[in-house]
């Protein structure tokens, strides 16, 4: 695994052509030219033997041989060794400061270009990847010091008088069993990650903090590391069971035409370290963790084979932390790998399965790119005419204005000064004393020399016409919201005049009753009562038989009325029921002889009997003798008769 001197000097010509490459010439690449490469940077740290297992029984199974190789003792004769060749190797001896400023140090700069930039902290559990990554107070890691480093450096070009403003923003989160948890409001859930149309990776609904120095980071920062997942194992008190990932933003706006944008963003990531679990001891829930932590770290192993392979498919959609690596392996980012390694020989399998992880990482391919937009509305500043700044019933009265001016000419008034031209800013108490000063003073110098005198101070000059129009807006704002409130006033005194009104004419007109107001009630329906068809022809074929079915009855009802004195009556029809006694008789006299004489089938021609009650009749006519009675509307409502 030893490469020849010639690719060596090859690799970090190519290095120092990436990381020579200059603000100028990043901002002058076409958009059509594709980025130049650059390759991932890998380091490897040995940690130092940990207290308890030092001593002379037992040597170490790694031995550095510069600053950039190391030689690993084989597993099968230990006589023979496996060499390494890195970016950058790191001993024993080997301080945070040493670490940070030989490789961490020199991308923070691409961020101030607009490119991103990652490091990730790589390693078996126990190797001191968080030692590497966080420190301790009297050691502070990678990340305390690339924040104080990165947030001076955006103090300095961000400074009064330099074309760019800079803001830094942080997130903080962390992968626990395949879930985004965001460390700075652990009760938003497992939050998701997508992907834009430039190909960035993005999760919505982290959150954002704004940070202007160490103080507002440590802030943020230090109650967010409390909520991160750790627990106890054989080989580390305080294992990792989660990968924590530390997003810095920087974004920069241009103060001076063309007005561009920039984002860099800064990923500082500490994984979970592989796990053995008969070492490790893990049951239960710890032993969950570490199939997790192991699976994601294998498909990263995939994600790097593939890139190596130049594989049409690379499964960066296996697992959430490769998802969110997309952009440190194979993306657009300058991406540097930590490798932590431990001296024992208990770690040995561990320690050459992470030595072989960084080799074949350190052939993976990236392409930064500049990440810079363009403000669409401010490329073409128009100067707002003074009916723009009107609402719709000011343009109005302009253009009366105007017409009377037309016809009746006035000699031209002489133009006005620098300082009347900016009488809506004198006019705003809250505003800035030097602010106005300054805008008076470029408004009297543009005026002294001429537009075409001083090309530069056209900038300024849009930015004070933009914020004229602003406090122009708010004020016919205010007047209009005047204007309104007056208007609605009137209408609360208009309308409790009207009530009042109103309310006297109620008063007078509860004294008199009202004019013949008459109530009347509903009609009741019209009933009529249907015969048998049969009977009514039986009674028809009788001559001298009278049938008087339905009779019609006059009724007069009574109308109520609010005056007591007039009572109106009224007559209305209605329908009442009157059954000949004659033919009451005889059909009672047919029933019972039906009843005495009928058949089980005759019976079942009377309405509701069925077999079974025709059965019944027949039974009972047999056991007690013939019937004496009958009851034609008992019959009919479906009841029983029976003998006296």
């Amino acid at each position: 695994m030893v490469a020849g001197s010639s690719s060596l000097l090859r690799r970090r010509e190519m290095a120092a052509a990436t990381s020579g490459a200059g603000r100028c010439r990043l901002s002058k690449m076409g958009s059509g030219r594709r980025p130049p490469p650059a390759r991932v940077r890998v380091a490897v740290r040995l940690r130092p033997f940990v207290d308890g297992t030092s001593g002379t029984s037992e040597s170490p199974c790694v031995r550095g041989i510069d600053s950039c190789s190391l030689e690993v003792a084989n597993w099968r004769n230990y006589q023979e060794t496996l060499k390494y060749q890195f970016d950058a190797f790191y001993g024993e001896k080997s301080s945070q400061q040493d670490i940070y400023a030989g490789s961490v140090q020199p991308i923070l700069r691409h961020l101030l270009e607009g490119q991103n930039a990652s490091v990730l902290a790589y390693g078996p559990t126990g190797a001191g990847k968080t030692h590497t990554m966080l420190g301790s107070p009297e050691l502070p890691g990678v990340i305390p010091r690339a924040l104080v480093d990165l947030l001076q450096m955006t103090r300095e070009e961000g400074a009064e008088g330099r074309p760019w403003a800079l803001s830094v923003t942080m997130s903080y989160l962390e992968i626990y069993q395949e879930k985004v948890l965001d460390l700075l409001d652990p009760a938003s859930g497992d939050l998701v990650i997508r992907e834009d149309c430039r190909g960035n990776i993005l999760i919505p609904g982290l959150t954002q903090k704004p940070i202007t120095s160490f103080a507002d980071f440590e802030q943020h920062f230090l109650p967010a590391s409390r909520n991160r997942t750790v627990g106890a194992t054989r080989l580390n008190q305080r294992s990792s069971r989660s990968h924590a990932v530390l997003l810095v933003k920087v974004d920069q706006r241009e103060r001076l035409a063309p007005f561009r944008q920039r984002e860099g963003k800064l990923y500082l990531i500490d994984l979970a370290g592989s796990e053995d679990n008969r070492r490790t001891g893990n049951q239960g829930l710890r032993l969950k963790e570490s199939g997790a932590i192991n699976t994601s770290l294998f498909v990263l192993g995939k994600v790097v084979d593939a890139l190596n392979q130049g594989l049409p498919r690379v499964p960066y959609r296996d697992s959430k932390l490769t998802r969110l690596l997309q952009d440190s392996l194979g993306g657009s980012a300058h991406s540097i790998l930590i490798a932590n390694i431990a001296p024992e020989r208990r770690f040995y399998l561990d320690t050459v399965s992470a030595l072989n992880f960084a080799a074949r990482s350190k052939e993976v391919i990236n392409r930064p790119f500049t990440n810079e937009s363009l403000q669409l509305h401010v490329l073409a500043p128009v100067k707002p005419s003074q009916k723009e700044l009107l609402g719709p019933s000011e343009v109005k009265q302009a253009q009366g204005s105007e017409e009377e001016e037309i016809r009746s000419p006035e000699p031209t008034v002489a133009p006005v000064s620098a300082s009347q031209k900016l009488s809506p800013l004198q006019k705003l108490s809250s505003l800035d004393p030097a602010m106005l000063e300054r805008l008076l003073s470029l408004d009297r110098l543009l005026g002294s020399h001429g537009t075409q005198g001083t090309p530069l101070l056209n900038t300024p000059k849009r930015e004070r016409m933009v914020l004229i129009k602003t406090v122009e807006e708010k004020d016919l704002e205010i007047e209009r919201l005047k204007m309104k409130q007056k208007e609605l006033e009137a209408k609360v005194l208009a309308q409790e005049a009207s009530d009042a009104k109103e309310k006297e004419n109620c008063s007078h007109t509860m004294l008199r009753p009202l004019p013949r107001r008459t109530v009347t009630t509903a009609k009741p329906l019209k009933k009529a009562v249907v015969m048998p068809l049969q009977l009514i022809q039986e009674q028809a074929a009788s001559p001298s038989a009278e049938i008087h079915i339905l009779k019609k009855k006059g009724q007069k009802r009574k109308l109520e009325s609010l005056d007591a004195s007039e009572p109106q009556e009224k007559a209305e029809d209605c329908w009442e029921l009157q059954i000949s006694p004659e033919l009451l008789a005889r059909g009672r006299q047919k029933i019972l002889d039906l009843l005495n004489e009928g058949s089980a089938r005759d019976l079942r021609s009377l309405q509701r009997i069925g077999q079974k009650k025709a059965q019944l009749i027949v039974g009972w006519r047999e056991l007690h003798g013939p019937f004496t009675q009958a009851n034609i509307l008992g019959l009919a409502a479906g009841q029983r008769c029976g003998p006296s």
